[in-house]
């Protein structure tokens, strides 16, 4: 007797559906076809286990196991669950009249428990897309495939709940959530900006970064408040749309990182990958290609401390995903793109002591041994990031201020009042959604300057010995600067403000 279930591999973020025949007939032979990987070839005595321990007889006949397309290679355990049922069906031990209505995924312990699985939620939007009725989860994954909505999402524990809701027709297990409300409901943060004493110049930055989806790298001794910033960064940055919200959560469902409890990565995501990460930990890869620290950053922040200390190599490879907000990883028989969009925050130590320009303790390093360390940052790389912050020691002053700053929520708004103005800006251009992507005919689009502002320009170029690749970043800043002040037009105060932030470019820095 021949039977067919559904099951789905991930491809990069995305899923596709699979279709696992059974057919049942006379010898005594077990065959899986269908460029299966060992973990899947191994399912054999796995689910001679497990369907004899529920009770139930495994056919002691000719069994062939097709898996199609044959052209995609499948990996990994979760295929334990579709396959069985098909056996189970093709041998007439459960209804089959409604395996066609379901995708279904999971691994079986040998007494029939359903383990979860990673990429929950692209297979249920695929089976959606592809217009099945239901998808059948293990219950750790039901939250996050219940959030898509025009698709049954059924979860069970073991796999005799799922043989009684096929057999009886019932909707047992079926869940229901909704996408908006848990967006509203989660959407909270730990950090707030009004727990920073002082450094209202850093914040006033960051704001900016968070306005215009400007790069920003801080430059300040130990203990100076870098990461303590850095970790607020995302609670004044724009909520994440519904968009916005499933495209991160798919990657963090398909890294196999998305909590049995949580339906939905409601809040941007902060990562902070240590130094010593290796080049596939931070932009993806391996042996079966995962997403990296880049990708899981999708709609957030990425965080390097101690910017210096990673290796090059590890550096170098970011520059292209920083460019083009996609990383492509290619193997012999695959290439996967996984989605790269993010705002890169890096610190760093002045110097290696970490106590240049500091205003009270001495730094011991030679002006060549601090020039050395600045250079460990290419310029290519640093030609991509739009804001250089200076961070200085707080006062004690300012430290002893019982006064609670300023709250996210309120530079927040002032995002995204800058945000809408960007929008409008740029509602006929798909490939730009704030100021830090705009190229050079955007600059000279959107960004003209008046004649005292190109002599202001010009004036700091000189004197403060700027580097040629400031000039367009500066220029970008400036018109972040400017939506935030609500002006159409860029004005000097915006150009002198933006130029601060330039201390890198600045050719007698460190020396």
């Amino acid at each position: 007797m021949l039977v067919k279930t559904f099951g789905s591999a991930i491809h990069g973020i995305d899923a596709i559906i699979i279709t696992i025949e059974v057919n049942i007939s006379q010898g005594k032979k077990f065959y899986l076809v269908g460029l299966p990987d060992n973990a899947v070839k191994e399912s054999h005595h796995r689910l001679v286990a497990v369907i004899n321990n529920i009770g139930n007889k495994f056919p002691r006949r000719r069994i062939v196991i097709n898996m199609a397309p044959a052209d995609i290679k499948k990996e990994g355990s979760a295929y334990d669950l579709p396959i069985a049922i098909a056996i189970l069906a093709a041998s007439e031990q459960i209804s089959n009249h409604r395996l066609n209505d379901f995708v279904m995924m999971g691994e079986l312990s040998l007494d029939g428990s359903i383990k979860p699985v990673k990429g929950a939620l692209s297979m249920a939007l695929k089976a959606k897309e592809d217009n099945f009725k239901g998808i059948i989860v293990p219950l750790e994954n039901v939250m996050e495939a219940a959030i898509v909505e025009g698709i049954d999402v059924y979860g069970f524990s073991h796999i005799t709940e799922v043989m009684a809701m096929l057999n009886n027709d019932t909707k047992a297990g079926l869940v229901e959530l909704s996408a908006d409300d848990q967006l509203l409901k989660l959407n909270t943060y730990t950090f707030d900006f009004e727990d920073v004493k002082g450094q209202e110049n850093i914040k006033r930055a960051l704001e900016i970064a968070a306005a215009g989806g400007h790069n920003v790298i801080m430059i300040g001794p130990p203990g100076s408040g870098k990461t303590m910033l850095a970790k607020r960064l995302p609670s004044i940055l724009p909520p994440m749309s519904i968009e916005e919200a499933l495209e991160t959560t798919k990657i963090h469902s398909v890294a196999g990182l998305l909590p049995s409890d949580s339906s939905l990565v409601s809040v941007r995501p902060y990562r902070s990958p240590h130094h010593t990460i290796s080049d596939a930990g931070l932009v993806g890869g391996g042996t079966y290609p995962q997403p990296g620290e880049i990708s899981l950053a999708q709609n957030g922040v990425l965080f390097l401390d101690e910017l210096p200390e990673f290796k090059r190599s590890v550096l170098e490879v970011m520059r292209q995903p920083m460019e083009d907000r996609i990383v492509t990883i290619s193997r012999a028989r695959v290439t996967v793109d996984y989605p790269a969009s993010f705002m890169l925050i890096a610190a760093m130590n002045p110097c290696p002591c970490g106590y240049y320009n500091h205003p009270e303790k001495d730094c011991v390093c030679s002006p060549g041994i601090v020039k050395s360390y600045l250079n460990k940052i290419s310029g290519p790389l640093m030609d991509r990031i739009d804001l250089h912050v200076e961070v200085t020691p707080v006062p004690f002053s300012e430290l002893a201020d019982t006064r609670a700053g300023i709250k996210s929520e309120i530079v927040r708004q002032r995002v995204i009042k800058a945000g809408k103005i960007q929008e409008q800006r740029f509602k006929n251009q798909k490939e730009i959604h704030n100021n830090a992507q705009m190229g050079t005919k955007d600059l000279s689009t959107y960004c003209q300057l008046d004649e005292s502002g190109r002599n202001l320009l010009k004036i700091a170029m000189e004197k403060l010995s700027l580097s040629a690749r400031a000039y367009d970043r500066i220029i970008k800043v400036s018109r972040t600067i400017a939506d935030l002040d609500n002006s159409e037009f860029i004005k000097t105060e915006h150009l002198a403000e933006a130029i601060q932030y330039r201390s890198l470019d600045r050719e007698n820095w460190g020396s």
